[in-house]
């Protein structure tokens, strides 16, 4: 059962407004002032707050931006009541984050359908959703009735592509997010002297493009190419912008169901700076263990180009060539068929990457 406080100074609208939505099946407590409501919040740990502007000891907006400050009671939906004389003050509530009002004296099925829609708003922010194409997919239509958008596309196709291939280019006008259900895919960034230096590996479950598409000049911001045969999906920025542009809720919500971690591409960096390129190389061979570009089997390992082995690592490829070598012989790797990668010890491997 939902709960719902009500904070009102007025007895009688205040004890009408509990009557209404307890038949209605809801679960209500009741407030008399701001400083009350305040209070009964943290005890009654509402679903959703109904909160009269005027009140003594502690108007609307104060008992709003108290709230507000808390973790645990800033995301609670917020409907203000407010007289017909007080557009402005409704103004100013919305704009401190309230997420509706209702103009007194309202109808019944006008603060039923209103806590309703909030509450159902709120379910969907909180909900968690699937890193795939099934979960975005699912997110997309439950931020279309969120945001009642009709031009948000729902579905999309897979496409196929071929180790090589590319996904997007640097430079190229950035058109849609990608998803990737199957396969890996390097993105890396061109220097000057035509050098790569790789900015990530991405695996299935993984997001890109999802920073150039909020580049100024939308355009991509690097060049992706597929490493192992790979199935993706194509997100249309309008869908993305959409979400972006329409709600800051939403927004956040999309962006952490996309993220592949900006955290650990910025540790990645620093890392690079200051490790030295035995680390480097062990790290990078670790790295691409974990997303899944080891398939050891007794003759199968990691297979990756020297020079895309070497942009990983920030290092020149015959320095990468040397330092394999050099766990090879230490018993670290072995070399399978087509030069692939066998990992042989993981644990001494962690032991460099983490020496400092």
């Amino acid at each position: 059962m939902k709960k719902i406080l009500i904070i009102e100074d007025n007895k009688d609208v205040r004890e009408n407004t509990a009557d209404i939505l307890e038949l209605a099946g809801y679960e209500t407590a009741t407030a008399e002032d701001g400083k009350r409501g305040v209070e009964e919040t943290e005890q009654f740990h509402p679903d959703l707050i109904v909160c009269d502007i005027m009140m003594p000891r502690l108007d609307g907006y104060g008992v709003l931006e108290a709230l507000s400050k808390k973790p645990e009671t800033a995301r609670i939906p917020f409907i203000f009541l407010t007289a017909k004389s007080e557009k402005d003050d409704f103004r100013k509530g919305m704009n401190l984050g309230a997420d509706d009002y209702l103009t007194k004296p309202f109808e019944e099925h006008e603060l039923l359908e209103a806590v309703e829609v909030r509450l159902q708003k709120n379910d969907f922010l909180k909900k968690e959703y699937a890193r795939d194409v099934a979960g975005v997919n699912e997110f997309l239509k439950g931020a279309a009735n969120y945001l009642d958008l009709e031009s948000i596309s729902r579905e999309y196709r897979a496409k196929e592509y071929m180790n090589k291939d590319f996904v997007f280019m640097e430079g190229d006008v950035a058109h849609d997010l990608f998803y990737i259900e199957k396969g890996a895919v390097k993105t890396y960034k061109s220097t000057e002297t035509g050098k790569e230096f790789v900015t990530g590996i991405h695996k299935a479950g993984d997001f890109m493009g999802q920073l150039s598409l909020l580049n100024p000049k939308g355009l991509y911001l690097e060049t992706a190419t597929v490493m192992k045969t790979a199935t993706l999906y194509k997100i249309p920025k309008s869908s993305f912008i959409d979400l972006i542009e329409r709600n800051r809720e939403v927004a956040n919500k999309f962006m952490e169901l996309i993220s592949n971690s900006l955290i650990d591409v910025q540790e990645q960096l620093v890392y690079m700076a200051y490790a030295s390129v035995r680390q480097r190389v062990a790290k990078a061979l670790l790295r691409l263990s974990d997303n899944g570009m080891d398939t050891s089997t007794p003759h199968n390992g990691i297979e990756i180009p020297r020079e895309d082995f070497a942009g990983m690592v920030g290092t020149a490829t015959e320095t990468a060539i040397r330092t394999l070598s050099d766990f090879r012989d230490e018993g670290l790797i072995s070399m399978g068929h087509g030069r692939s990668i066998i990992l042989l010890d993981k644990e001494q491997l962690q032991h460099i990457a983490d020496t400092r």
